[in-house]
């Protein structure tokens, strides 16, 4: 791929392992609330805004108080994910930093894009050692529509100066990271194995590639 000025990931299950924390705490605080759903059901809605998730499935399930019951769910999902993260630390997917700094020594812009909420992206990016490491990092809280709609792809192309979505890859764990970049019409839509998906559930989905790890998009962009 030529001409690339913008590469675009993923935070959990692409750049840092992701060992079914999300989906575990997510479940927890939907049962507390009366909400009991699959850990399968909750993997197809990974990526996507939690608070978005959350409204979906109390839809289905109340018809009063679902707003105050949609707050107290998405409350306790974050303290239950903080808990996690500030008890076992956060840990980069192999190879990571030196598809950054690969990536850096040529001058491609790089940005992070994340369904979780804005403190708790910080909070990761600051354990990794990456909080100054990109050109910009968008969360589910800075937009409108979390995925699989593109609006962080485009918001990280609009905070780093990119125009063209021929310009840019987006690299991911999940469906809706692919199903994203495709809506987005971003040139590289990649999707990675290192997180909750199998290679089989990831190539239904539209994409340009499916590789390893984010340790392999260097001989990719390469090539």
């Amino acid at each position: 791929m030529r001409d690339i000025r913008l590469v675009i990931f993923d935070i959990a299950g692409t750049i840092i392992e992701d060992h079914g924390e999300v989906v575990a705490s997510f479940r927890s605080a939907l049962l507390a609330n009366g909400m009991d759903v699959s850990d399968a059901e909750l993997r197809e809605w990974k990526g996507a805004s939690k608070r978005e998730v959350i409204r979906r499935f109390a839809a289905d399930r109340f018809t009063t108080d679902r707003e105050q019951k949609v707050e107290k769910t998405y409350a306790d999902f974050r303290q239950a994910l903080e808990n996690h993260y500030q008890a076992n630390g956060v840990i980069p997917i192999a190879g990571a930093e030196a598809t950054f700094r690969w990536l850096r020594e040529r001058k491609i812009l790089i940005a992070t894009t994340t369904g979780f909420y804005r403190e708790i992206a910080d909070f990761i990016l600051k354990e990794a050692g990456w909080f100054a490491t990109f050109n910009a990092n968008v969360t589910s809280s800075d937009v409108a529509k979390g995925r699989p709609a593109p609006d962080m792809i485009l918001r990280a192309m609009e905070a780093t100066g990119v125009a063209s979505p021929s310009q840019v890859v987006n690299v991911g764990d999940t469906p809706l990271d692919l199903q994203a970049g495709t809506n987005a019409g971003a040139a590289g839509v990649i999707g990675v194995l290192t997180g909750a998906h199998a290679e089989e559930r990831l190539r239904r989905e539209p994409h340009t590639h499916i590789i390893p790890s984010v340790a392999d998009l260097p001989a990719l962009l390469s090539a």
